[in-house]
């Protein structure tokens, strides 16, 4: 059947970039005589029916601006049966034939159970923490990560200045990918990520050994995932007898302007995605694998789970003295 009506949605966690994608899905989708829509609020908004057309002017003014035009929200009830089939009969009525999502991990998963009801979807990986297998990056981990050096690197003055120990938390639950290489370009002491055990005595004598060389100050940079951030505090003040400050970073890695690299590697992927609705492709994610767009099915990229690079964690071990 050809395609000839499609909307797009944002689900889960916003990432920058996001708003590059979708003009990127609308301009493509316009430029091939499709008729675009857009759904508010991800899969909640699909379920209600919160559709709008879309033109060239709908997407105007938006490449630089984070977040997502479109809001976003998670939905316990869209992976029910019942809610699925709410969402399909929504698109039936407005005789729409592919979807278009941008999201993590939960958002793939749930246009995977869309496609499973023959409408055609293709997923575009959008997340900070960069979790998703079968592509290099996910959109807004780029500008996440400047995010994070730049806070390591105003928290490197000030640390100096007053002889300090810093423990930097980033976002990460299930990933150390941002700490990780937050860590390396953030010339940071320790780095600790939930893929990698860590032992508390080792650390402290990793620090005592730097204070000795003379370093006027240690950085600590430690994913969410690891939930020991209090913890590790705690231990430097009271064991080694560090004077330790805590920086969260939080929600501020979500928001701001996209760096070049995310507009660029949205705007190729949002243009992938409909190129593969018109070849009549579905239940596929687009991804950056190399310096190419690649699409893989959803099955195989939700079957596995991406891993740290061992060589860049040793590296970093070598370079953090």
């Amino acid at each position: 059947m050809q395609v000839k009506k499609i909307a797009v949605l944002t689900s889960g966690g916003d990432s920058p970039g996001m708003n590059a994608a979708i003009r990127a899905v609308v301009r493509t989708g316009i430029f091939h005589n499709l008729e675009v829509f857009a759904v508010e609020r991800g899969f909640n908004g699909l379920m209600e029916g919160q559709f709008r057309p879309m033109n060239l002017s709908s997407v105007g003014g938006i490449l630089h601006r984070g977040g997502t035009i479109l809001k976003t929200s998670r939905s316990e009830r869209f992976k029910t049966k019942e809610g699925l089939n709410i969402a399909l009969q929504k698109l039936k009525e407005l005789e729409i034939d592919g979807v278009v999502a941008i999201g993590g991990d939960g958002t793939l998963r749930g246009i995977r159970d869309l496609s499973k009801l023959g409408v055609k979807t293709i997923g575009i990986p959008a997340t900070i923490d960069n979790d998703l297998p079968e592509t290099d990056m996910a959109i807004g981990v780029d500008t996440a990560l400047n995010t994070v050096i730049e806070a390591i690197d105003k928290i490197k003055d000030t640390a100096s200045s007053h002889q300090r120990a810093f423990v930097v938390e980033v976002m990460g639950r299930n990933s150390g990918y941002l700490a990780l290489m937050g860590g390396i370009a953030g010339g940071v002491e320790v780095i600790l990520i939930p893929e990698i055990p860590y032992n508390l005595p080792e650390i402290s004598l990793k620090l005592k050994e730097g204070y000795q060389r003379g370093k006027t100050h240690c950085i600590i940079i430690i994913a969410e995932g690891v939930g020991k951030t209090n913890e590790i505090y705690k231990y430097l003040e009271d064991e080694i007898g560090f004077e330790t400050r805590v920086t969260i970073l939080g929600y501020l890695q979500r928001g701001g302007s996209p760096s070049a690299f995310d507009r660029i590697l949205a705007s190729r992927l949002g243009g992938a995605s409909v190129e593969l609705l018109l070849k009549g492709e579905t239940g596929k994610m687009v991804g950056l694998i190399g310096n190419k767009i690649e699409a893989t099915d959803l099955e195989t990229v939700l079957s596995q789970q991406k891993t740290i690079s061992q060589d860049i964690y040793n590296l970093a071990l070598v370079l953090a003295k």
